[in-house]
């Protein structure tokens, strides 16, 4: 089990999760000073927090580069796992080019560009995508060049055995409520969206396997840090898989209606540093 120090209430041992965007995250992509002061006082208080987002690791670095959370950070809604300590990923639930064809066509009936996030034979990790439709994917296309460790690739490029961790997109609101209603009929697979928090019109798209999720992706990790309690923090539906496996789930001001019933309790909105109001009030930090 990896060093961990302990926060105890109780007989309880905490693990404190937070999601990203709309939640941790100001309307500016980024972690408030306010919001980092709160977490390393959590972290000097004994408590164990982490992440877990719909974003790639690789697009949520720029965004808390102000702080080292310190524990085993959960990317891709549980498909991806990333070790700050050993430097390393873990992936799990992966898909095939077979189990994503159809989904592929509603992406063109659409007309938005998919892009397919995989793993390579060598451990390397790589984005295959169809021709560019519009500024949103032209807006991804960028973003994705920037980074070194990975590789852009033509779809036509993508190998029947290659491993694909997960697929996301941008489109409107109502073409991203058509894939992710059609994706549903998918046996192998599970859809997400949301958005307007940065662009009114810009809508984020995940698909991934269906046995993935937050929520069994904390569980795991409760379990390998030897821990009993899990409070979480949330916005969207990618989130409820949390609360459902959370034994303290707080949904933000700014939420969905859905997300505010099934939680806990509603707390302050993600721009007004919401959580870390509450979790000064919740563990006297």
């Amino acid at each position: 089990m990896t060093e961990l120090s302990k926060h105890i209430i109780g007989d309880f041992m905490e693990l404190v999760v937070f999601d990203l965007d709309g939640t941790l995250l100001t309307r500016e992509q980024s972690l408030s000073p306010f919001t980092c002061e709160t977490l390393s006082k959590l972290e000097a208080a004994g408590i164990a927090y982490t992440i877990a987002t719909g974003r790639t690791r690789l697009a949520a670095e720029p965004c808390i580069q102000n702080h080292r959370f310190p524990h085993v950070q959960i990317f891709k809604n549980g498909i991806e796992e990333w070790n700050p300590h050993t430097q390393s990923y873990r992936h799990r639930c992966l898909l095939s080019r077979l189990e994503i064809e159809e989904t592929l066509a509603l992406f063109e009936n659409e007309d938005v560009t998919p892009f397919i996030f995989c793993l390579e034979k060598d451990g390397s990790q790589s984005v295959y995508h169809p021709p560019l439709k519009n500024h949103l994917c032209n807006t991804i296309f960028g973003e994705l060049g920037r980074y070194e460790d990975l590789s852009l690739n033509p779809l036509y490029k993508l190998h029947k055995d290659t491993l694909i961790t997960n697929i996301s997109a941008m489109g409107s609101p109502d073409a991203a409520s058509r894939i992710v209603t059609s994706t549903h009929s998918s046996p192998h697979l599970i859809a997400y969206s949301g958005g307007g928090i940065y662009q009114k019109d810009a809508y984020w798209i995940d698909i991934h396997h269906r046995k993935a999720c937050k929520g069994t992706a904390i569980e795991a990790l409760k379990k390998e840090l030897g821990l009993s309690k899990i409070i979480c923090f949330g916005d969207g539906d990618n989130d409820l898989s949390m609360f459902e496996a959370a034994d303290e789930s707080y949904a933000m001001d700014n939420a969905s209606k859905n997300v505010k019933e099934a939680a806990t309790k509603v707390i302050g909105h993600h721009n007004d540093d919401g959580v870390a109001h509450f979790l000064i009030e919740r563990f006297k930090l």
